[in-house]
């Protein structure tokens, strides 16, 4: 039986998580995965076989008890918004339960929003019709599993004014891409560089440095404030990894919140899928025997918008004629009929047909794969219908010259565009 202590802090984390309203930043280009984010912003991308990234938050907000959510979208938005209203606004409002979508809309100001801070500055109007004690602010566009109510907890515990969520990564990995974060032993921030070249390390940790998972916690005046003051300030870039944060160090109570990961998990697991790369070797990791990522724990599930459709089917099984899958993820609706899928993940509505072969892929929905054609680390776009016979990702070169985009690390993204293909639905 649960004892006193633990019933009270359940009680305390409670209360706190009913009195919190999430916004998720989700208006971000993710111009570093080019093609893929052309007519859809980077939280709407597609990740793991059938869900949007934007989920990721969305069902930690869930999971965590925190059911009062805003959606701030702004760049090509409409596949999000389309997203959000199948799967994410069946709350009843009377319950004090909600995910309201905040679009940009000019409504202070004639402008849309310039940034981070400018997009909360713009809905003060709209959290102070909530009255939250303390508002949670979440970028819409990583991937891992978190329960909001220790950061709530130990921003309560600590009366902070202002909380960042941060996990020890790479220096290489957060040069230039992530805001670091120097702090005394008792997770007090010390100092807030956005983006630096070079991170200050972690003390005796020359490898490691504290990078900002850009969640924040802030007590609901003090955040009226910093946005309030930070749009009065002439040539601030509205962003509160540039702005706001650092100009509240050493002045306020700030604290860094480690990311332990989820209960159960090993190591942390948080992956910001900024880059093709990055986006490919993410996907590649779930369909490994034992992933970080675990999308089958029923303790922590992770919601989404889902069309009825039939389960995947394989079929034809005969000497060279033989529908398979295997280390793969194969969505509802798909099809391998004669076809070979290893080391991939095939997303809904997907179809691989006699003699075709893929592998290391990443196959978004509705693509067609013709008669013995040949995938191998590629990254396929929504939609995409590939030519009987067709190789892809055998020689960058080639590649290169049909107009499809190479990584550095060789992955091969294709969209129907390059295919000369012209799309009509909802992206």
């Amino acid at each position: 039986m649960m004892n006193q202590y633990t019933a009270d802090h359940g009680r305390y984390v409670s209360r706190l998580t009913r009195n919190t309203l999430a916004l998720i930043l989700a208006g971000g280009q993710g111009s570093r995965l080019y093609e893929l984010t052309r007519w859809r912003a980077k939280p709407a991308v597609y990740f793991g076989g059938k869900l949007r990234i934007i989920d990721f938050p969305l069902s930690n907000c869930i999971n965590s008890g925190v059911r009062r959510i805003g959606v701030l979208t702004q760049y090509k938005a409409h596949s999000l918004i389309s997203h959000l209203v199948r799967g994410w606004t069946k709350f009843e409002a009377e319950q004090r339960e909600f995910v309201e979508i905040l679009p940009a809309s000019q409504r202070v100001g004639g402008e849309w929003y310039q940034g981070t801070a400018d997009a909360v500055y713009q809905n003060l109007d709209i959290i102070r019709t909530h009255a939250p004690e303390q508002v949670l602010i979440l970028a819409g566009d990583h991937v891992y599993k978190m329960d909001y109510g220790p950061l709530l907890a130990f921003h309560a515990e600590k009366q902070a004014d202002m909380t960042v969520c941060c996990i020890p990564v790479p220096i290489e990995e957060a040069a230039g891409q992530l805001g670091v974060m120097t702090v005394d032993e008792d997770g007090r921030i010390l100092a807030f560089d956005e983006k630096p070249e070079n991170p200050t390390p972690i003390p005796g940790n020359p490898e490691l440095c504290m990078a900002s998972m850009g969640n924040y916690v802030f007590n609901t005046h003090f955040l009226y404030e910093q946005v309030i003051k930070d749009a009065d300030t002439p040539g601030s870039n509205r962003d509160f990894g540039k702005n706001v944060i650092p100009s509240v160090i050493g002045q306020y109570r700030a604290y860094a919140f480690p990311f332990q990961g989820y209960i159960g998990d090993e190591r942390p697991y948080w992956r910001d899928v900024g880059t093709l790369d990055a986006f490919w070797e993410a996907n590649q990791e779930l369909v490994t025997v034992d992933p970080d990522l675990d999308l089958y724990d029923r303790n922590w599930p992770i919601y989404t918008s889902q069309v009825q459709l039939p389960g995947a089917k394989f079929v034809f099984d005969e000497p060279g004629l033989r529908g398979e899958a295997l280390n793969s993820i194969v969505s509802a609706g798909c099809v391998v009929s004669g076809g070979s899928v290893r080391q991939s993940l095939l997303f809904s509505n997907c179809r691989v047909n006699s003699h075709a072969e893929v592998s290391n892929s990443v196959v978004l929905p509705s693509c067609d794969i013709g008669r013995g054609a040949q995938l191998n680390n590629v990254i396929l776009d929504r939609g995409a219908q590939i030519p009987e016979g067709m190789r892809i990702g055998f020689d960058a070169d080639e590649d290169r010259g049909r107009g499809f985009r190479v990584t550095e690390k060789g992955r091969v993204l294709v969209t129907p565009d390059m295919l000369g293909q012209s799309l009509h639905f909802t992206r």
